[in-house]
């Protein structure tokens, strides 16, 4: 790896070349690191010739809005908030293949970002790509592991020109330039671009994304109430993945017959291969109270992951 101040001067000149003159762009900012790295970037670089956009697209977590936002704001990132949440919904209405679900999120994502370029007019879209987005998506494997939305998701006649300043970086690299660049939460947990909808396993309703969304949300604060008092070492990440498994349950005197909610920790440096997490008993007991208690009656049953990467993915879609 080259020395973070060289990769950082590397990457500025690519996007002056590759966004040249008085040309415009967008950047696609999801509030992750990666792209918002290359927001960091695209903005110092290119100053007012660039827009950053951030899709509300009702599939992420809880807060996430807030939380992008406030990390925009202290990274001093101009953008533009789209409230998106029903055309994603509408175009995932009927589709429960985890491929075709990534590519019409992709389409989705695109069509926006060029609705947008024509206020403003960007001819290209900056995009936060990094190595194992492209990897996975059949870029140098022998077969496509996922098509990642902002690769094989992307539609091929698009009228924007996309620029990937960080294309050939692995996850440890970026969260080094986030570092140096003074971004403040480098070592936030990775989140898919496709948001919850690879959470949710089978179709994607505005109820089964609720659902996923509050069991993620009981993952995430259990475990870092967890870590804050010493009990684990934070994981790499941590999340939950609705089930469409029907199975019988009991609450009070009565019968249930409900879903279930899959809880997966891993440790990894680069997401190219990742271990699970060894998680002490009574924190999995504690999410698995939670979970039960606080999603619904929908949910009454609750298992751990224990599977690496290989053979699993990290993300179950």
């Amino acid at each position: 790896m080259k020395d973070v101040d060289g990769l950082i001067a590397d990457i500025r000149g690519k996007l002056d070349k590759q966004v040249p003159g008085k040309c415009r762009a967008i950047v696609g900012a999801s509030g992750g690191i990666d792209s918002t790295v290359a927001a960091v970037l695209a903005h110092e670089t290119l100053k007012d010739r660039v827009t950053s956009l951030f899709v509300d697209n009702g599939l992420l977590r809880a807060g996430e809005v807030e939380k992008t936002v406030r990390l925009f704001n202290e990274a001093k990132i101009p953008h533009k908030v789209l409230n998106a949440k029903d055309e994603f919904l509408d175009a995932l209405k009927g589709v429960d293949d985890p491929e075709e679900k990534r590519v019409i999120i992709g389409k989705t994502f695109a069509h926006l970002f060029e609705r947008e370029a024509l206020s403003t007019g960007a001819e290209y879209l900056i995009q936060g790509t990094i190595a194992p987005d492209w990897i996975e998506s059949g870029g140098s494997l022998r077969d496509t592991i996922k098509t990642h939305h902002n690769v094989g998701g992307m539609p091929k006649d698009m009228s924007l020109k996309v620029v990937e300043p960080l294309r050939d970086l692995y996850k440890d690299e970026v969260r080094a330039l986030a570092t140096r660049l003074g971004i403040s939460t480098p070592q936030r947990q990775p989140f898919p671009g496709p948001g919850l909808a690879v959470r949710v396993i089978g179709e994607v309703t505005e109820e089964r994304v609720d659902t996923v969304r509050k069991a993620n949300l009981a993952v995430e604060e259990t475990v870092e109430r967890a870590v804050s008092e010493g009990r684990m070492a934070k994981p790499w990440q941590y999340f939950a993945v609705l089930l469409p498994l029907k199975n019988t349950g009991v609450k009070g005197d009565y019968r249930t017959y409900g879903e279930a909610i899959a809880v997966r920790m891993v440790e990894s440096v680069d997401a190219m291969t990742a271990t699970a997490s060894q998680v002490p008993h009574e924190v999995l007991r504690e999410i698995s109270e939670r979970i039960t208690r606080e999603v619904g009656n929908r949910i009454n049953r609750v298992v751990y992951d224990v599977t690496d990467k290989p053979p699993a993915t990290i993300e179950w879609e």
